[in-house]
């Protein structure tokens, strides 16, 4: 990895709150995430699964989390197994955690290598009545091929049929959702190494220069700086690549008298940032460019302002599109007449801003959450709104990171350029 150490504790505080909620008599079971294949002798760069790396802060592959906070054993009542290393391992793919290093990351006293975990698991899970086991419950999620959980789960309720089975999901949806000083605080350096990316391209564009080319500065930026990477697939979209919420093709030349719209984020210890800006190819808005940007700009101050505990998903995202829907009016893209004669279901301001203003944040880009749960302090959520106008091929995003307090919210990227005026006055200075 090459994000510095994390405190321990945060893993230690998360599988505490974690254990608070489950059954009496329950053993919990997390497993790391599959290593996916890339080519015939090569599997993808791992990604470790977001629960797993929660309650654990075990980055490496074929690992498995046992909690089981009432085992009569006190030597299992959390347990930690990891794949054992090798001089054949150590030389082909390097190291891995030893057992005392897994230790001082997570904070588990128990660590045993994973060729011991049938036998453990099975000396105790017929003291327990309840079994919990993880799945991908977020509802962005469909899958085809079964992941390792349900592999998982396919397997131990052919052992052990008799046992009841709980769902951890909705426990990590409640508890994920609020952030920790810790949490915060690695959220707030992936937003810092993405400000420092975006000044970076701002100095960088000009007429000319290829969406690859911008790419290439920003990774640099973010791997410069301990990120892992990227957060996403980066978006540079020059133009009427703009228009494409998801365009990530970033291989056109950027011309003269377009806008750049950008949609990046570093991944910093597996937080996320998450960044949209929209600039102008040879540092310079037209009038019209800018009209539309203030527009997104108006719409994005006023949005952040209903970021606050206790307000609701649906009411929240209503809100904003009434106040889009005026500012359409007022670019003359909307018509008030037409608005007034609107199916509610889908309401006009969609022809032209048709993606949600919010989602939440963290260890997911789109991070586990409930929409149906109003708002609360430690929800960190992206405020992003956009116009995208395909007969002018033009595409205007812009997006910080708000974090909500007791207090109000805070904004993570309030030291991002935004401002029309100042991303013209660096571009050209």
């Amino acid at each position: 990895m090459k994000y510095l150490p994390v405190n321990e504790s945060l893993f230690t505080n998360n599988r505490k709150n974690f254990v608070s909620r489950i059954k009496f008599n329950s053993i919990a079971i997390f497993n790391s995430n599959d290593e996916f294949p890339r080519s015939g002798d090569q599997n993808f760069t791992f990604k470790q699964n977001a629960d797993f790396f929660y309650l654990t802060g075990i980055d490496q592959e074929q690992s498995i989390l046992v909690l089981f906070p009432d085992c009569p054993n006190l030597l299992y009542r959390e347990v930690l197994f990891l794949r054992q290393t090798s001089e054949h391992i150590a030389v082909w793919e390097g190291h891995k955690y030893t057992k005392e290093e897994a230790k001082r990351v997570s904070g588990i006293e128990s660590v045993f290598w994973l060729n011991d975990f049938d036998a453990i698991l099975h000396s105790i899970v017929n003291y327990t009545e309840h079994i919990y086991i993880n799945a991908n419950e977020n509802d962005r999620f469909s899958f085809e091929v079964p992941y390792r959980d349900l592999r998982f789960l396919q397997d131990l309720r052919s052992k052990y049929p008799l046992h009841h089975y709980e769902r951890s999901a909705p426990i990590m949806r409640d508890l994920r959702a609020v952030k920790s000083e810790t949490e915060v605080e690695l959220t707030k350096k992936a937003c810092a190494i993405t400000r420092d990316a975006f000044i970076r391209v701002l100095k960088f564009v000009k007429p000319g220069v290829a969406e690859y080319e911008i790419e290439a500065e920003i990774i640099h930026e973010f791997i410069k700086q301990r990120a892992t990477g990227h957060a996403y697939s980066p978006i540079i979209a020059s133009g009427k690549n703009a228009i494409v919420l998801h365009y990530i093709d970033n291989n056109q030349v950027c011309k003269d008298g377009d806008v750049i719209l950008f949609d990046f984020g570093a991944e910093y210890a597996n937080y996320n940032a998450d960044m949209s800006r929209s600039i102008p190819v040879n540092g310079r808005f037209t009038k019209r460019q800018r009209d539309v940007y203030d527009a997104v700009l108006r719409v994005m101050k006023a949005a952040t302002k209903l970021i606050v505990a206790g307000a609701i998903w649906n009411d929240y995202h209503d809100e904003v599109g009434k106040i889009m829907t005026s500012e359409l009016i007022g670019l003359g893209l909307l018509d008030k007449h037409d608005v007034a004669k609107q199916d509610p279901k889908v309401p006009a301001y969609k022809k032209y801003f048709m993606h949600g203003t919010s989602h939440h944040l963290g260890l997911d880009v789109h991070d586990f959450a409930s929409r149906y749960k109003p708002f609360e302090a430690g929800n960190i959520l992206t405020c992003e709104p956009g116009i995208y106008i395909p007969q002018e091929g033009l595409g205007i995003r812009l997006e910080n990171n708000i974090l909500i307090t007791k207090d109000g919210n805070i904004d993570l990227m309030a030291d991002i350029p935004l401002e029309a005026a100042e991303i013209e006055e660096i571009m050209n200075a």
